[in-house]
C-alpha cells in the first residue's frame, strides 16, 4: 500500500498512525502548507510535499502518480476542491490507483431541530463552507465513478484529540458555556477517525458514510464535565441570545441534529473506541497524566 494525503493534518496524522499499526509494508506521502512542516514529517519517515491549494505542488506529482490510495483532507475552495483542479492529471496517471477516500462533514446535512438523521436525510447546507462540501463530495463521486474505483466519503462530526480537547481551552481560559436551548454538537475522537479511516482502507470500502459518537451531547454539558475533571469551576453559562460570537462561531450553533454512526459500525463490524465524550476525554486526561 502506498497512501497519500492531501492535507497532513491532524486526523490524517491519526490515519497515519493506524495504517502503520496495521501493515508493515505501507508507504505514507502526502501534502502540507509549510516547508518546515514537510522537514519535520520526513524525519518522521513520511514522504511530504508543499501543496498551499493555490497552485499545483512542484514535487509531488510523482508521489501521488504512485499512489494506490488517496485521502483527501483539505477544504474545498470557491472554485472546488483544490486536489481537483490542481492534480487531476497526476491522478488519472496513477495506475496502481485502488481506493479514495473524501473527508467530508456532518455540516452537510443543516438542521434538524435535534431529531436524529441518518444517511439517507436531504442535504441542506446552512452556510457557504457547507454548500463546498456538498459540491466536493459529488465531484470525488464522479471521479471515482469515471476511474472505477471505490470510493469512502466521510462526514466527520466535530474533531477533538490529545492537544485539541476542552481540556485546553479550559486551562488557556478561553472556555464558553453557551447555553441554546435543545442544542447538541456531535463529535468524534480522532483515534476514532485514524482507525476508521486504515479499516476503510484495507477493505476498500465504498460508500458514504456519518461518523461521529454515540451520544451527541449540549456542549454545556461537555465543558462541565471535563472541568469536574480538572477539579476547576466550570465557566458561567451565557445565554446564546446575549452571547458575543463571531459570525462563524455563531454559524455552529444554526445547526442542530443528531447524526447516526450505525452505517459505518456495520460496515467495518465495530463498535468506537471512545463511543461518547465521557470515554474520550478519559483517555486524553489519562495520556496527558503520562
Amino acid at each position: 500500500m502506498h497512501a497519500f494525503f492531501f492535507g497532513l493534518g491532524f486526523s490524517s496524522q491519526a490515519a497515519v498512525t493506524n495504517l502503520r499499526i496495521g501493515s508493515h509494508t505501507v508507504s505514507i506521502s502526502g501534502t502540507v502548507r509549510s516547508a518546515d512542516k514537510a522537514q519535520m514529517l520526513t524525519r518522521s519517515g513520511i514522504d511530504a510535499h508543499v501543496f498551499d491549494g493555490t497552485a499545483p505542488g512542484a514535487t509531488l506529482g510523482p508521489s501521488l502518480r504512485d499512489a494506490s490510495h488517496v485521502i483527501l483532507s483539505i477544504a474545498p475552495g470557491p472554485d472546488g476542491d483544490s486536489a481537483l483542479l490542481h492534480h487531476r492529471a497526476d491522478l488519472d496517471a496513477a495506475t496502481n490507483l485502488e481506493w479514495l477516500c473524501y473527508y467530508s462533514t456532518v455540516g452537510v446535512y443543516g438542521d434538524f431541530g435535534g431529531a436524529w438523521i441518518d444517511e439517507s436525510a436531504p442535504l441542506v447546507p446552512r452556510n457557504e463552507r457547507s454548500d463546498r462540501r456538498v459540491l466536493a463530495e459529488q465531484a470525488w463521486r464522479d471521479y471515482a465513478a469515471q476511474r472505477g474505483v471505490p470510493l469512502t466519503i466521510l462526514r466527520l462530526a466535530g474533531i477533538y484529540g490529545l492537544g485539541r480537547s476542552t481540556f485546553d481551552k479550559l486551562r488557556e481560559g478561553t472556555s464558553r458555556r453557551v447555553v441554546k436551548s435543545g442544542q447538541v454538537f456531535n463529535r468524534i475522537h480522532v483515534d476514532d477517525i485514524g482507525r476508521v479511516t486504515a479499516l476503510a482502507a484495507e477493505a476498500r470500502l465504498d460508500g458514504t458514510f456519518n461518523l461521529g459518537d454515540d451520544e451527541p451531547a449540549p456542549p454545556q454539558e461537555v465543558i462541565a464535565h471535563a472541568a469536574a475533571m480538572l477539579g476547576v469551576e466550570p465557566p458561567p453559562e451565557i445565554p446564546f441570545e446575549t452571547a458575543e460570537m463571531t459570525p462563524m462561531q455563531r454559524s455552529f450553533y444554526a445547526d442542530n441534529k443528531r447524526v447516526s454512526n450505525a452505517a459505518i459500525k456495520q460496515a467495518l463490524g465495530i463498535e468506537l473506541l471512545y463511543p461518547t465524550y465521557r470515554e474520550g476525554l478519559a483517555a486524553i486526561y489519562q495520556k496527558e497524566q503520562a
